[in-house]
């Protein structure tokens, strides 16, 4: 199971970085309550936990309204505060201090344009920041820290931009209209060109590049033998005109005492 978890994360985290426009080093929002479950529960040090959780070094934010909300909790929250204290402090958009729930909000916003993720243990902020594009949530399990994959809403947004990015925009169709070019004529060229590219990703029964193959046999294989040369038979000679028969000593055949012996004898 743990490996399957850690596929699913890993996938998470891809479509964030490749659909949404996520970067590295990735900034993680922290609620109030999700900074006192990582206390309580002695998941220590945060920053490494998380950063292994998304394979990327990360950078830990609060505000200070929630930092005066873990004061207003009371003495059982000490630790939880002073924990939120040590973190990034981001510029709350209003003035006036609001509660967690709706400083977050503010931040997050209607797309997240600030690319956080939100860390939160409130299962009511989880469900209401599904809804909003852009916006992985992280979350505690006990001693474990998650994240959730996608929810079919933000996947469906994904989608409808990525449809959108394939038309052209007003601003474009402006463009076409001064040059005298119209709407028809470009989504006809559109078509064209799809038309080409899955042309060229459809399977072929021939082969599209053949081998070059010999039409004939190999023209070195059909020459004549040539004959030996002349120098090659003849002896060779040295400087001095001699040749190498010459300078070889003759060599006589010794033989036996027992043999000369003999031969004496007969005669």
């Amino acid at each position: 199971m743990r490996i399957k978890k850690r596929k699913r994360q890993n996938r998470a985290v891809k479509f964030y970085t490749a659909c949404c426009g996520f970067r590295k080093p990735f900034r993680v929002f922290c609620c109030g309550t999700f900074v006192h479950h990582l206390v309580d529960n002695h998941i220590t040090p945060a920053d490494q936990v998380i950063s292994e959780l998304l394979g990327s070094p990360v950078k830990l934010f609060t505000t200070r309204c929630i930092i005066e909300e873990l004061k207003r909790l009371g003495p059982s929250y000490t630790e939880a505060l002073e924990a939120a204290r040590s973190l990034i402090t981001a510029r709350c958009p209003h003035e006036e201090l609001k509660g967690g729930d709706a400083c977050i909000a503010d931040i997050i916003g209607k797309t997240n344009a600030e690319h956080f993720f939100l860390a939160t243990t409130d299962y009511g902020l989880r469900e209401k920041f599904r809804e909003i594009p852009n916006t992985p949530i992280i979350y505690a399990s006990r001693n474990a820290v998650l994240l959730e994959s996608p929810s079919p809403f933000q996947r469906s947004y994904i989608k409808k931009l990525e449809e959108e990015r394939s038309h052209m925009s007003s601003l474009e169709l402006k463009i076409l209209a001064s040059k005298g070019i119209s709407k028809e004529e470009t989504e006809d060229e559109q078509t064209v060109r799809r038309k080409n590219v899955h042309k060229g990703l459809e399977m072929k029964d021939k082969v599209q590049f053949k081998r070059n193959r010999a039409k004939g046999p190999n023209p070195l294989s059909c020459l004549k033998k040539k004959k030996p040369d002349n120098a090659d038979t003849q002896q060779k000679k040295d400087g001095n005109g001699n040749s190498d028969s010459s300078k070889k000593r003759n060599r006589k055949r010794k033989r036996s005492k027992t043999n000369q012996k003999k031969e004496a004898s007969e005669n």
